[in-house]
């Protein structure tokens, strides 16, 4: 038989072998303070593993998402088409339902962590009625490259410059435009065509937009970008004709300021066109400019004599994003009919798109305009992938500009 061991508790004698318990001890004992602090945290950890082993969570603490998914109406057999904004509408966008691409390096983006539990109508799910849990990362779409477009820079329309090499007009007549455009060819259809600009500052807003867009979306970049040459490399490799952006005078200059290259409304032809050196060195391959903020430049008669007068002699296009309408130049010419996310909510970006689809079914085309914000680029993504079936093409913005 084992020995046993007698408790050893400080300051209470142990009862002897063989006695009777003394109540009076007993109830001395149970007043002492610290023998009730232990009871009462004897009891709260009883409750708790009972609370866990009762109604407990594995996954509790991590991060939810909760989303309710509705299923639109399924039209009926012979049903007339859909206007465009009957059929490309928040509920068919399928929000973050991207799949993943094998080889997708978005290094600079962290991945977002945690469960998303989807609940259909009705509480519907996977059979058996329960929601549908997915852990882990979540998904990010890259369409693969088509059509690249040749390495920059061509042979001919570009020169040594004193800043660095600068777009010119070849012997041929060669043009940068002509040469870094994006090919295209009418189907006959209104063609409709979108500018995402503000590359080249944030990596993983830049590589997702030249990645996960359709090669037929235009990409304008941000001049003061570090590794400038190195985005608009890798847009080409992945189809897209390029812009490059010039920081304009807003009319809440200098409180708002584009940079110490703006071009300013007060400044002589000769700054300009020194500004416009520097802004035009930084990079090459691109097709034209689009206009960066700009409400007071683009008033100034003199200062705008000056810009367009640069793009003509250089072969380059300007593109704006509705604030120069009425103001003519560049080598060829094109504004946007819309800013599509000027409102960044989904439902102000998708009536946006509507808008721009809508001008170019009236106008035969029409351009729009946009900033890389993440549901910018989802968006577009979406709204792309359906333009063909509404009955547009979808085309680089160097096939709606005219000379």
């Amino acid at each position: 038989m084992f020995a046993k061991r007698q408790p050893a508790y400080v300051g209470v004698e142990a009862p002897k072998s063989g006695s009777r318990l003394n109540p009076a001890a007993l109830i001395e004992f149970v007043r002492k303070p610290w023998v009730a602090m232990a009871g009462a945290a004897t009891l709260f950890v009883g409750a708790a593993a009972t609370l866990v082993l009762i109604a407990g969570d594995p996954f509790a603490g991590a991060p939810m998402i909760k989303a309710a998914i509705h299923r639109p109406p399924t039209a009926g057999q012979g049903a007339q088409p859909a206007s465009a904004a009957d059929v490309f509408t928040l509920d068919s966008l399928n929000m973050g339902q991207d799949v993943t691409a094998e080889g997708f390096d978005l290094t600079d983006a962290p991945p977002v962590q945690g469960t998303a539990v989807i609940t259909l109508p009705d509480g519907d799910g996977l059979p058996g009625g329960s929601p549908v849990a997915v852990s882990g990362p979540m998904p990010v779409t890259r369409r693969a490259p088509t059509d690249p477009l040749p390495a920059a820079p061509i042979a001919g329309v570009v020169q040594p410059g004193p800043l660095g090499p600068l777009p010119s007009i070849a012997p041929d007549g060669r043009t940068p435009f002509s040469a870094y455009a994006r090919p295209f060819r009418s189907n006959g259809k209104p063609k409709v065509a979108l500018i995402v600009g503000g590359l080249g500052l944030n990596a993983a807003a830049t590589r997702a937009a030249i990645e996960r867009l359709p090669a037929e979306v235009t990409l304008s970049f941000v001049p003061y970008s570090e590794g400038l040459q190195g985005w608009i490399d890798l847009a080409r490799a992945n189809g897209h004709e390029v812009l490059l952006e010039i920081p304009m005078e807003p009319l809440d200059y200098p409180d708002n300021d584009p940079g110490p290259y703006t071009l300013l409304a007060s400044a002589n032809a000769a700054e300009i066109n020194r500004r416009m050196e520097w802004l035009l060195s930084r990079a090459v391959g691109y097709v034209g400019v689009t206009n960066y903020l700009g409400d007071r430049f683009v008033t100034s008669d003199a200062g705008m004599a000056a810009f367009t007068g640069a793009l003509k002699s250089r072969g380059l296009a300007f593109f704006d994003d509705g604030s120069a309408r009425n103001r003519p130049g560049g080598w060829a010419r094109a504004s946007a009919a819309t800013v599509v996310d000027e409102q960044t909510t989904p439902e102000a970006i998708v009536a946006q798109f509507n808008a721009l689809e809508a001008a170019a079914k009236s106008h035969g085309s029409a351009l729009g305009a946009g900033f890389a914000y993440p549901v910018t680029v989802d968006i577009a993504l979406r709204w792309a992938q359906g333009v063909n079936q509404r009955g547009l093409q979808l085309a680089p913005a160097s096939a709606i500009a005219r000379r």
